[in-house]
């Protein structure tokens, strides 16, 4: 029977790296609470994005919560349901109505020809998504901001590492939120990061993600426990000094499925040559056109699972089409986005993957 091939695989550090680590956390007992080593991974972190106003956290869904709630928002945060459940949550868990905006089919990023349409005197915000690590159309967003002032606050789950024109991805928009989870081109186990322009914000971040406690006996805050432990700084301070290393491989493993699959008919892939940008490959999607391919996204799905390869329907259903928003009148016309949430499927890639199981799944992709 052949091996079983899953949609990722966490990279994990050579386990001495980690382990020498631990010898200092069983001398002082610092497990959390802002220790030695989630301080020195938020230091070696800003030195990496360039950034001065950082702070990691216990995953990247606390990160965007807390970082919406900084913003004091209000009203309605236009943004797209093509992503994962987390950016729709966190704008709704903030008493926020989110205002979906379509997405275009080329890329998957927030359709920023449609954005204004959507504009009221209720909006105070737009969270774009850098969906599978390709970046929005930045400029467009920034001006549209501008012109409406609206704060901007990226969700870049899948854009760590990432540059545009030679600048961190974290430096556009008024913050960002990254991603460390275990899944990510780069994790901490469980975790993430807000990445901020100023230290007012910052700092009312740092209120609101430690329970608002401000000294041993004050609580000025109502805040919420979204601080990292030392485990996942220690994860973090070991995966970064591999992750070039692993970028490589990943990108290397994108190219040989790019150019197996480019001549099928009825899969598309989405293109990451814009030479501007230097991406983090960690998705590899495709897009099944049943009327071309001559069988559907699920019966692709389903014939590699048969043969122990599981890809991911990586993003169906769209967020708007949720259970839980099904009252809410949250819909949107976002015609574009449940088209590619029915036609996606995301392959496995990481860096541990070989060649040779790219190579199977392609061909399988090919043979039906």
């Amino acid at each position: 029977m052949d091996k079983k091939i899953y949609v990722t695989k966490p990279v994990l550090p050579p386990i001495e790296e980690f382990v020498e680590y631990l010898e200092n956390v069983w001398e002082t007992h610092d497990l959390t609470n802002f220790g030695t080593y989630t301080k020195q991974l938020m230091l070696e972190l800003m030195d990496f994005f360039s950034e001065d106003y950082l702070i990691p956290m216990c995953n990247g869904h606390m990160a965007l919560e807390m970082t919406l709630q900084a913003m004091e928002l209000s009203g309605e945060v236009i943004t797209t349901p093509y992503t994962f459940a987390s950016t729709t949550h966190a704008i709704v868990r903030n008493g926020l109505n989110p205002v979906f905006c379509d997405v275009r089919e080329s890329d998957c990023t927030i359709d920023v020809d449609k954005i204004e349409a959507l504009i009221t005197e209720k909006t105070s915000a737009i969270v774009p998504v850098h969906v599978y690590g390709i970046p929005c159309d930045i400029e467009r967003i920034e001006a549209i901001a501008k012109k409406h002032n609206l704060k901007v606050i990226y969700d870049a789950a899948h854009a760590f590492g990432e540059t545009v024109n030679g600048k961190s991805i974290s430096s556009f928009g008024d913050a960002s939120m990254f991603s460390f989870h275990a899944t990510k081109a780069f994790n901490t186990i469980e975790g993430g990061c807000s990445v901020v322009r100023d230290i007012e914000t910052l700092t009312r971040i740092y209120q609101l993600h430690n329970f608002g406690i401000m000294g041993e006996e004050s609580v000025e805050f109502v805040g919420a426990n979204a601080k990292m432990n030392e485990f996942q700084a220690i994860m973090g301070l070991c995966n970064l000094k591999h992750f070039e290393e692993n970028r490589q491989k990943r990108k290397r493993l994108f190219g040989l499925y790019i150019e197996s699959l480019k001549d099928v008919e009825g899969i598309r892939l989405l293109s990451y040559d814009d030479e501007s940008v230097e991406y983090n490959y960690t998705y590899c999607p495709i897009f099944v056109d049943e009327n071309k391919y001559g069988k559907t996204r699920n019966e692709l799905y389903q014939v590699l699972k048969d043969r122990g390869i599981f890809a991911r329907k990586y993003f169906y259903p769209i967020t708007n089409e949720f259970a839980c928003y099904k009252e809410c009148g949250f819909s949107g016309n976002t015609p574009i986005a449940k088209k590619l949430s029915e036609q996606v499927l995301t392959l496995p890639l990481y860096s541990d993957l070989s060649e040779e199981d790219v190579v199977r799944i392609t061909d399988i992709i090919k043979e039906i």
